[in-house]
């Protein structure tokens, strides 16, 4: 990949994340046009800096931040399982967050406590699908991939038992948040600084990522710390999907879907491939939150249904093509 198509690319995945940012903090219920939106900035008050600080961009900023988090952590499972197909709402890694993270919820816990029920869900829904697809003393892709779908199942289903246990007020709230919700997030930052943090720890790492995408025995050789490496990336990629489950529900398919346009667009090096998927997951996010509070307002469509709608075809695209590999 030589240097120009890289920074053409960049130059343009930065400039859609600012325009569907503007977009965000612009179209509404109550659209502002663009001299309004300009001067809002500089206002000391007024229905626009209300509409933008309180309201818009903290949702804007949140719905970036989750579907950063959410595609490094798909580019990190993909790195792990070997395997195209991976992310952390096929795996199982969402379902296991949101399970834990309903059991507290219902448990009368909130906050931080929430936050480490939905971590330590997604490490146990982890471990589950690489201890259900041990065998003989090696895991293959599809074994893991197949294991994965199963545990996504059954997290599911204990998802709707959770939900039946739940008070009736509550129902529509907790259903809008596990299809993926938004309205609640209220902690931009934590999303930003957990998928930054994420990028720059993933950076000097991102030779021995090369390496174990190729294979364990070609890493091994070349003297990559696999076992550490992979035990960072099993915590890693479960830290960063629970910090946007919590944050803003199961929005499932953003993982699978942005490292693969990425590597479309840049190749497999991770060096550009990590800050790549986090603008491009960020962008995609805001993009479906921006249509879900918009297509039929006041009405609004939880943003899982709608990166869904984009995810299963291109999933069902992406088994077609790699139907050898799976075998």
């Amino acid at each position: 990949m030589n240097r120009p198509r890289i920074l053409v690319v960049y130059a343009a995945l930065t400039l859609a994340a600012l325009g569907a940012l503007l977009l965000s903090v612009a179209i509404g219920s109550v659209d502002l046009p663009w001299r309004e939106l300009a001067g809002a900035f500089s206002a000391d008050d007024g229905l626009a800096r209300t509409l933008i600080y309180d309201l818009r961009l903290p949702r804007a900023l949140s719905a970036f931040g989750a579907g950063s988090t959410l595609a490094l952590a798909g580019v990190l499972m993909q790195v792990l399982l070997r395997n195209p197909l991976a992310d952390p709402f096929v795996m199982g890694v969402s379902g296991g967050a949101a399970v834990a993270a309903l059991s507290a919820i219902l448990l009368g816990l909130t906050g931080f406590a929430v936050s480490m029920s939905a971590t330590l869900g997604a490490l146990m829904a982890t471990l589950l699908v690489f201890a259900l697809a041990h065998d003989e003393g090696s895991w293959t892709p599809v074994r893991l991939l197949l294991t994965g779908i199963v545990v996504a199942a059954g997290t599911g289903a204990i998802v709707t038992m959770l939900l039946a246990l739940g008070e009736d007020t509550e129902l529509r709230g907790m259903l809008f948040w596990l299809m993926g919700d938004l309205s609640l997030a209220t902690q931009p930052m934590l999303l930003l600084v957990t998928a930054s943090l994420a990028v720059l720890v993933g950076l000097p790492l991102a030779r021995h990522l090369n390496l174990l995408a190729r294979g364990e025995i070609q890493a091994r050789v070349l003297g990559a710390p696999v076992d550490l490496l992979r035990i960072g990336i099993f915590i890693g990629s479960s830290i960063l999907t629970a910090v946007a489950v919590t944050s803003a529900g199961t929005i499932g398919f953003v993982g699978l879907v942005t490292p693969h346009l990425v590597r479309l667009l840049l190749g497999a090096d991770h060096r550009v491939v990590l800050p790549a998927a986090a603008l491009l997951g960020g962008t995609l996010v805001m993009l479906a939150d921006l249509c879900a509070r918009t297509l039929f307002a006041p009405r609004q469509l939880p943003v899982g249904a709608l990166t869904a709608l984009i995810g299963v075809p291109l999933f069902l695209i992406l088994m077609k093509r790699n139907a050898a590999a799976l075998r």
